[in-house]
């Protein structure tokens, strides 16, 4: 089949909607159909698969601040491209952002299987209910990444949506050489925002041993506040915007991937590749982040904005060699539940039926 794939967001920022369609799309290609990712890019197109569709503009979303395209002329170059490449089906993610799934959900060219990730609170489903509800009626399939997704938009929106769980390119993860460490090295890597918790994360460092270290990526609104408020911290190491391979080498390196959200989140992926990688997880106990993990099975889950409860997880990963390793192996098997290739199946499988 031909197939489009749709990203509201820039596929040229990390982010969990980006990485999924990504991540689908490879192995929509590696199984022999022909699929095409259509999305905003700052800068060069990361596949040569992906039709940029212009650069984006930040934007208030969820509790955090999305790369969308909602102008005019990103819609034109979406309407064109839809045109021009005549899709069997169409693959679109969050179908009521605005920008080029919300233009895409509008013309509908093909089927389409709209997939909704974002969970916990939106104030545009409630204000902009009633026109939301006319797009939601030209979707002819409707996927929710998790339960509390499923929740949002059913809740405000109506319908019904099938559950089908975000998905890790699992070989490619662990065909990555890890990068080494010298010392007991801890990982963070999302935004730099309220809801992900890195204030926390720092907080909790300051009750582990002196020999631990922090390995921080990415940024955000809250990066030069945090660099500020633990400058005299030498054990922080501020790593930036890394590449998704640079990411998933510190991930498998790393002593424990730690995940303090707050609030937010509807699916715990990256928790997923962390288990996928061969790394111990400690996170917040967010029904999102539930979704994939279990607490004292693959991984440490703690109350969210506990600064002591954090650190005794990570203290008990870092010092209890047996805690680590039994982690790792409930997680490597967890992981495999989540294939990429299994997703591909279940959209594909609609596909078909669509489509005959």
């Amino acid at each position: 089949m031909r197939i489009g794939l749709i990203c509201p967001y820039s596929l040229s920022v990390p982010g969990g909607v980006q990485m999924q369609v990504m991540g689908l799309a490879r192995s929509l290609r590696s199984s022999g159909h022909e699929a095409r990712v259509l999305g905003p890019c700052d800068g060069p197109p990361p596949a040569s698969f992906v039709t940029p569709l212009g650069a984006s503009l930040p934007t208030s979303a969820n509790g955090s601040i999305a790369p969308l395209a909602p102008d005019p002329p990103c819609a034109l170059r979406t309407i064109r491209a839809l045109r021009d490449e005549e899709f069997d089906v169409l693959y679109v993610h969050e179908p009521l952002a605005p920008g080029p799934s919300m233009t895409t959900s509008v013309m509908h060219p093909a089927p389409v299987i709209a997939t909704f990730h974002a969970a916990g609170r939106s104030a545009s489903y409630r204000i902009f209910h009633p026109l939301l509800v006319r797009i939601l009626e030209n979707l002819d399939r409707k996927v929710a990444v998790s339960k509390d997704a499923a929740e949002l938009a059913r809740s405000h929106l109506g319908g019904e949506y099938r559950i089908a769980f975000n998905g890790v390119e699992i070989d490619r993860i662990r065909s990555i050489p890890r990068r080494r460490n010298n010392h007991p090295t801890i990982f963070f890597c999302g935004r730099h925002e309220e809801r992900k918790g890195l204030a926390v994360l720092l907080a909790a460092l300051d009750r582990l041993a002196s020999d631990v270290r922090c390995h921080v990526a990415s940024d955000g609104p809250y990066t030069a506040r945090l660099m500020q408020q633990f400058r005299g911290d030498e054990r922080i190491e501020w790593l930036g915007r890394i590449s998704e391979d640079d990411k998933l080498a510190r991930l498998a390196g790393a002593s424990v991937f730690c995940a303090p959200s707050l609030h937010g989140e509807s699916f715990g992926v990256v928790l997923v590749e962390a288990m996928a990688a061969g790394t111990p997880v400690v996170a917040s106990a967010l029904d999102g982040y539930r979704n994939v993990a279990t607490n004292e099975v693959d991984a440490l889950l703690t109350p969210p904005g506990d600064v002591d409860a954090l650190a005794g997880a990570l203290r008990r990963v870092l010092d209890e060699p047996g805690t680590a390793e039994r982690l790792v192996a409930a997680g490597s098997r967890r992981a495999e539940q989540f294939s990429m290739a299994a997703l591909a199946e279940i959209y594909l499988e609609m596909s078909r039926e669509l489509v005959t």
